[in-house]
């Protein structure tokens, strides 16, 4: 699927975005491993957390009928680009997916393999699930999945008492879990999934389980378990849990801030304003409105209620007078990870170079987005390289031209924005991607006001 984009439209008006897929994969998970009934509203249909849906009803026999009925209803939306949500209220009860579960020692031996698709967050939470399980469990992936780095997981899992595997440090990821006991976990390489890989086995370890970050990463996973009464300390740079059985619970998921970041982003660069309503306002996801406030973005928050721990509001943005090139050193970018690519796509257009410091990370993702963001602003007729770790954006505009998405959701909707300011017209190749994490994402741009052509 190609995209053809044309410049001179606006994007503004009102929003909703779909939810939140971080937050998606972790209360799913927290679902199938209660002891009792709960409800989660507002579950995005994006391919990744389809995946840990599809993996869960394979571990939790009696949540399977409803987890398959919700994957039947979500399938169905593909026909739509598998967008169902509703611009005006944020999705409905449609949504919505009741669990019964019988906590952990619910979990029985899945029939087969765990098919994890192209999401990491699937692979890495799980192995923490079954990590403190009687059995065996085989978790593969696509070609993307199986190229990205497994041994962050493997190495702690061991050292807590499961039989851990890999191909080389990749997957396909092979889990014996049994009894484990709780460890201290330094973690070099920030990594959200790692850590809460960590923590989900400590809920099922004997004595305290300590995760020791070199940077703050998010925290969904702490916010989460805390709300729902589980014995956790939090500091600056590290977490401790004991084991707990969690019970039943509720929430509605925020919409996606990464994802609320493209559409502000298609705002700035097209002149227009926007307001994404019941968006997650949580400050470990905002990162990156500080560095958009440095290249000159004006910004507005609001928070209105707490969901399960969740900070939830509205985020609006402006149009600015002109973008300004910054730099976003090593410290900073584990906070701004996932938004590198949107910010790289604002970056193309600022006066003056945006250099993304130590950002061999990007090199793990879908894609190589470290390489492949330099050479997509390339191919869209600006100017960007690699320098040893270091991602450089010479800014200065983009005159259009052809890109690529490289089969990675961000890299589809990073170079479809960055095409929107661009001053001729643009193709976007492998547009199909972004339905890992935004179904319908070209039909809701131009919904907006953005120009695409036939």
């Amino acid at each position: 699927m190609r995209a053809r984009i044309e410049p001179g439209g606006t994007v503004r008006g009102d929003v909703h975005v779909p939810g939140d897929k971080s937050i998606a994969h972790r209360w799913l998970i927290l679902a199938a491993t209660a002891s009792g009934s709960s409800r989660i509203v507002g579950l995005p249909t994006s391919l990744d957390v389809r995946s840990t849906a599809a993996c869960l009803a394979l571990l939790v026999p009696g949540a399977r009928p409803s987890l398959e009925a919700w994957l039947v209803d979500a399938r169905s939306g593909d026909q739509h680009h598998g967008f169902t949500w509703d611009t005006d209220t944020g999705g409905d009860d449609r949504s919505a997916l009741e669990v019964e579960a019988e906590g952990r020692g619910g979990l029985r031996a899945p029939g087969s393999d765990l098919d994890c698709g192209n999401s990491g967050t699937t692979m890495r939470l799980l192995a923490g699930v079954v990590a403190g399980a009687p059995f065996r469990t085989v978790l593969r992936g696509d070609a993307s999945l199986t190229r990205r780095p497994m041994e962050r997981v493997a190495e702690p899992l061991r050292r807590m008492g499961a039989v851990a595997e890999t191909d080389d440090g990749r997957p396909p990821l092979v889990i014996q879990g049994g009894a484990l006991r709780g460890i201290r976990c330094e973690m070099p390489v920030p990594s959200a999934q790692v850590k809460s890989c960590v923590l989900l086995a400590g809920l099922a370890a004997s004595g305290e389980t300590i995760v020791e970050e070199a940077a703050r990463t998010r925290d969904h996973t702490e916010r989460a378990l805390l709300a729902l009464g589980a014995p956790i300390a939090i500091g600056e740079r590290d977490v401790e849990v004991s084991a707990f059985q969690h019970q039943g619970f509720e929430g509605k998921i925020p919409g996606d801030v990464s994802s609320a970041a493209f559409l502000a982003a298609a705002a700035v660069l097209t002149g227009g304003s926007l307001t994404i309503r019941g968006v997650g306002l949580n400050p470990t996801r905002l990162g990156f409105l500080g560095v958009m406030a440095r290249m000159g973005i004006r910004t507005e928050q609001e928070v209105l209620e707490e969901r399960l721990g969740e900070p939830v509001g509205d985020l609006s943005v402006g149009p600015g007078a002109g973008l300004t090139g910054t730099g976003v050193g090593e410290g900073e970018l584990p906070l701004v990870i996932d938004e590198v690519p949107v910010l790289a796509a604002l970056a193309a257009h600022a006066d003056g170079e945006t250099r993304f410091a130590g950002a061999q990370e990007l090199r793990e993702k879908e894609s190589d987005r470290l390489r492949g963001l330099a050479e997509q602003i390339q191919g869209l007729g600006g100017l960007a390289r690699v320098e040893g770790e270091d991602l450089v954006v010479a800014g200065g505009g983009l005159a259009g031209g052809n890109a690529d998405a490289l089969g990675d959701h961000r890299m589809a909707m990073a170079m479809t924005v960055a095409a929107l300011g661009a001053r001729g017209p643009s193709e976007v190749g492998g547009m199909e991607s972004a339905v890992v994490s935004y179904p319908g994402f070209v039909e809701v741009l131009a919904g907006l006001g953005a120009r695409f052509g036939g």
